[in-house]
């Protein structure tokens, strides 16, 4: 049974649920990315996975892309109650909804382009609209002849006019930068054309901005497997002597190879990877042109978008001195307590529980068994630090306005966290153990989605 079909309580779930074919294949048609199946254990060095020609991607983020307004837009409307969402983006500043609705095609927005999304009630079908010069590669209908009507704000007003919405949402939030994307100029220049009987019903669309972004499809989860294997693999390879020569690599080295690893394949990362070092008798993270030496604990965080999806995954490492076949006693343990706080974190996931309620559950286990934790958890998808609600940050662990929303399922997430150790070997010193490894919530439990650590990778050092 496709997991789906568990989420009775959820009407998202259904809706999507209706999308995939009788054999529950959700698996993009050719051409599609290799699909590993989720798992509970992490490869410590997997193959790298095949990547798709450019071509062959666009026509898999398209797919995607179709699916998820098919899918997600009617369920998110009617749940929150919107007649009418407008969404804008300027070249050069797209705002990151509509920036997300591109086809593969329409890298940037045009001039300005402008969405909307209507639903005419009655179980219709949402009304995709662009009134924009260009069109959107068949997904939104052309709405707007700048040769009968010049002014595009004005066109909008008519569109806007014509179907009398009772709630006309635009992205405006004081919160959340998802949610945010209306400018001041883009405001006046709309409010200006809206006629003034219409401009009380605007409201705000932070929450139909997280939830189109937060969710992801049946399709999203079949391929995101394969994704996170490709940052696996890449960590894998960095983690090694195939790369690693203690005594002579330094730590900004590891970083750059990481770089130029992806491109090669021609992939991005969506932040810089970071790679440090943790010495004994040694205060703090090493980094920079510091050489890895025997002894060393390594840990990386890292990165990449592939098919629209992110990935953000740490990573610790050991490298062997010289006689050595495992790391000290006291690195091990300090791994198990955090692969225990780790699985306290996502045994405290419930559905409907705010970022906040898991976050002081999950602490309150680990502090119960004399843990010292720090969780700092967050959604992962269309962006590295996705929509939806925080569970803690490195820098507060007590609740936090951006942890106050509800934990959806659908959605796809970073297990962040660290536990701090008293490593005996070391004299004692604290040692910060982090991982981070991307799972999925289906609503009642969290999986994996290519594994995750719960050993010390090891490097030898000759």
């Amino acid at each position: 049974m496709h997991a789906w079909t568990t989420l009775a309580g959820s009407g998202l779930a259904l809706a999507l649920l209706a999308s995939v074919p009788a054999s529950g294949n959700t698996a993009p048609q050719d051409p599609a990315p290799p699909i590993p199946s989720m798992s509970e254990t992490e490869e410590p060095h997997p193959d790298m996975p095949e990547i798709l020609p450019l071509r062959d991607r666009a026509e898999v983020i398209d797919r995607i892309l179709a699916e998820r307004l098919e899918t997600i837009m009617p369920v998110i409307m009617r749940e929150q109650g919107i007649d009418l969402w407008l969404l804008m983006a300027r070249e050069y500043f797209e705002e990151p909804v509509v920036e997300s609705m591109l086809d593969a095609q329409s890298m940037a927005a045009r001039r300005r382009t402008i969405l909307i999304f209507h639903d005419p009630g009655d179980g219709q079908p949402i009304e995709r609209l662009t009134v924009s010069r260009y069109g959107l590669a068949g997904l939104f209908e052309p709405s707007w002849d700048p040769a009968e009507q010049p002014d595009q704000w004005q066109a909008v007003a008519e569109i806007i006019a014509a179907r009398d919405p009772e709630k006309i949402a635009i992205n405006f939030s004081d919160l959340r930068a998802f949610g945010d994307g209306m400018t001041l100029s883009q405001y006046r220049l709309f409010t200006a054309a809206l006629p003034e009987r219409l401009q009380g019903r605007i409201v705000s669309g932070e929450e139909l901005a997280t939830r189109w972004l937060e969710t992801r499809t049946p399709t999203e989860l079949a391929i995101y497997p394969g994704i996170v294997r490709i940052a696996h693999a890449i960590i894998g390879e960095a983690f090694s002597r195939q790369v690693i020569t203690p005594g002579e690599t330094t730590a900004d080295d590891v970083r750059w190879w990481m770089r130029e690893r992806l491109s090669q394949h021609g992939l991005e990362p969506w932040f810089h990877p970071s790679v440090g070092i943790q010495r004994r008798g040694e205060e703090g993270m090493l980094s920079g042109d510091t050489v890895i030496q025997p002894g060393d604990l390594l840990w990386t965080d890292f990165g990449l978008t592939y098919l629209r999806l992110n990935t953000d995954t740490e990573h610790l490492a050991y490298v062997l001195r010289p006689g050595e076949s495992e790391a000290p006693e006291g690195l091990r343990r300090g791994m198990a307590s955090t692969n225990r706080v780790r699985e306290l974190l996502v045994d405290s996931f419930a559905p409907g529980a705010s970022g906040n309620v898991i976050l002081a559950e999950a602490r309150r286990k680990a502090l119960a068994e004399g843990l010292d934790p720090s969780i700092y958890s967050h959604p992962i998808g269309l962006h590295g630090h996705g929509a939806g609600s925080a569970i803690g940050f490195w820098d507060n662990q007590s609740a936090d306005p951006r942890g106050a929303g509800p934990v959806r399922a659908e959605t796809a997430w970073s297990i962040e966290l660290t536990s701090y150790s008293r490593v005996p070997e070391w004299d004692g010193q604290r040692v910060d153990f982090r991982t981070e490894e991307d799972a999925w919530f289906d609503g009642e439990t969290v999986r994996f989605l290519d594994g995750r650590q719960t050993e010390i990778t090891l490097i030898p050092s000759n």
